[in-house]
């Protein structure tokens, strides 16, 4: 059973690493914030004091950390993964970073005979936990083919979808879906609210049918009874649209809806919503509206 390390233990990171040592894989943990590993160490894990320990210590080593600036610390940094892992290991990066950067990481560790393996994750905080994530990976078929192992300890759909970078271009067209159903389920439920439906009975019956999707079924709800808490905070739900933008700016590439749903989640930042859950998205709809949604009414 391969050794596996973990770097990045937030909102995310943190379970995703307990399923891996949950499924008895050998885990070494790291944290910049040390406390964040202390559970994890209780159930087993080693912790190490920095990515390059964590490489020497592992086969497989899985990075969830906040951007592409971050992973090329982690990474490639002075005391990065590069100075710790092995010839034949692998590096698995589930952050959502830029594409351009992801191919320029897995250039330098191949230098040094690495893999690295580009799997950003969908599914949220739940699907993090209840280890259910969908897996977007891109890289080297062979070493995707010896890590699946550790992909099944964290997600339920797993799929190769390409080159290096191929897996980051693939999320980002996630953020695209999800940001602009975050809109939809705002608007539904804005205008059940003002025509004086009840807006829980709502979401009821159209989730039952053509409407349905994730979002309605587990954001609509927290919209309605106003709980802005995280499980994804628009900061990085703005660093992945704005990751989006770079990207089709570069094609050419014309993307309406996304521009929108990005104006509208800075409305949010204005406020003061930075780290609030992108459910708070409807907040911005109900400034314009001059209306607030009432929970249950």
């Amino acid at each position: 059973m391969k050794r596996v390390g973990f770097i990045g233990l937030g909102i995310m990171g943190k379970p995703m690493a307990g399923n891996i040592l949950k499924a008895g894989f050998p885990l070494t943990v790291f944290n910049r914030t040390r406390s964040k590993m202390e559970e994890l160490v209780r159930g087993g894990a080693k912790p190490a004091g920095s990515p390059k320990e964590v490489a020497s210590a592992s086969d497989v080593v899985v990075t969830m950390v906040s951007d592409s600036q971050a992973v090329k610390e982690v990474v490639l940094g002075e005391g990065g993964i590069i100075e710790g892992a092995a010839a034949g290991s692998s590096v698995i990066d589930m952050s959502t970073i830029s594409p351009e950067v992801t191919r320029g990481v897995a250039s330098e560790l191949a230098e040094k005979g690495i893999n690295l393996l580009d799997a950003p994750v969908s599914g949220g905080q739940t699907g993090a936990r209840a280890g259910t994530l969908s897996i977007m990976v891109g890289g080297e078929r062979k070493a995707f083919e010896e890590c699946l192992p550790v992909f099944e300890a964290m997600g339920k759909k797993i799929v190769h979808v390409g080159p290096s970078g191929d897996g980051q271009t693939v999320k980002l067209c996630n953020q695209v879906i999800c940001a602009l159903n975050i809109l939809a389920v705002s608007e539904g439920i804005l205008l059940a609210s003002r025509a004086g439906v009840d807006t829980e009975k709502m979401l009821e019956a159209v989730g039952a049918g053509s409407a349905a999707s994730w979002m309605l079924a587990n954001v609509g709800p927290k919209m309605v009874s106003r709980d802005f808490e995280p499980g994804f905070m628009v900061w990085l739900q703005q660093k992945d649209l704005s990751l989006v933008l770079d990207l089709a700016k570069s094609l050419n590439l014309p993307l309406p809806g996304t521009s929108l749903v990005n104006q509208l989640f800075r409305s949010g930042e204005a406020r003061g919503l930075r780290e609030k859950g992108t459910q708070s998205l409807i907040t911005s709809l109900e400034m314009l509206a001059a209306w607030e949604v009432k929970p249950n009414g």
